[in-house]
């Protein structure tokens, strides 16, 4: 986004800034002087605090253009895909905060980390509303942490169709953990907790001496795969304008998350 556009609220500055120099969340501090030199803003307070240090350099410049371009620069620098490999969840994270100060002046964060023009909010952003309806529902049926730690961005953007990917994601995710495979999907369960020829799952979540324990053990890796083949399949293949997910079926699909990671925190890796 190369437009002029007008200098940005002195408060509205304020929170950008703290967003992108976090104490915790944000880049550091030699992150900050490197990303402020690509974008030609001097660097006039470099021992002051991080999010101050960067708000009175964007301030600065900003007052002797005229206008807001420098801002944007930044952010579009900071917000660059390719400073998130294997970040993922931060750069949703971030770029949701963003959105929610930068939707004051109409503008927002696309995914590939470029600025454009979208409609002005007067309000908290009605996203930011049913989102928060949709965390604490999910919260008042006790859904596992982890389903909640891997969606937390989408659910704030309030984007179900990433939610229910990032929910599936985090399953296949704690079977690698435990597990030490690296494949995906069916594939990954079946290696994961197939009994085979051997009799010996890697994982399993009970003592399989019984038939009802045998069962129940097929059981919960026929779950897996169905997840896995509903959900992540689709999402993965088919354009996010053609499935829609409605909020109580996004719903359903994190409490049946919450139970595939409860069990597998039963799991364990037994030995061959």
């Amino acid at each position: 986004m190369n437009e002029k556009v007008s200098p940005f609220g002195s408060g509205q500055l304020e929170q950008i800034c703290k967003v992108l120099a976090d104490t915790e969340e944000g880049f550091t501090g030699s992150e900050l002087g490197q990303l402020l030199a690509r974008c030609g803003v001097e660097d006039i307070d470099p021992n002051k605090t991080k999010w101050r240090r960067l708000y009175n350099a964007l301030a600065r410049r900003q007052n002797k253009d005229g206008h807001g371009a420098a801002v944007l620069k930044f952010i579009e620098e900071a917000m660059k895909p390719v400073r998130y490999v294997n970040k993922q969840e931060k750069f949703e994270d971030r770029k949701s905060k963003l959105n929610q100060i930068l939707s004051f002046s109409g503008i927002k964060i696309q995914d590939d980390g470029k600025l454009v023009k979208t409609q002005k909010a007067k309000t908290i952003p009605e996203a930011k509303k049913r989102a928060d309806k949709l965390r604490r529902e999910l919260e008042r049926r006790n859904v596992h942490p982890d389903v909640l730690k891997f969606c937390k961005a989408e659910l704030v953007k309030k984007n179900y169709f990433h939610a229910v990917f990032e929910a599936v994601k985090s399953i296949a995710d704690k079977i690698r953990e435990k597990s030490g495979l690296t494949s995906d999907g069916a594939k990954l369960v079946d290696k994961a907790f197939g009994i085979g020829n051997s009799g010996h799952p890697k994982l399993a979540f009970n003592s399989l001496e019984t038939e009802t324990e045998k069962s129940e053990h097929k059981g919960f890796n026929n779950f897996l795969k169905g997840i896995f083949g509903l959900f992540r399949n689709t999402t993965a293949h088919e354009p996010k304008i053609k499935w829609e997910i409605e909020e109580e079926e996004a719903m359903d699909l994190m409490t049946m998350a919450s139970y595939a990671h409860r069990k597998l925190d039963e799991c364990v890796k037994t030995v061959m």
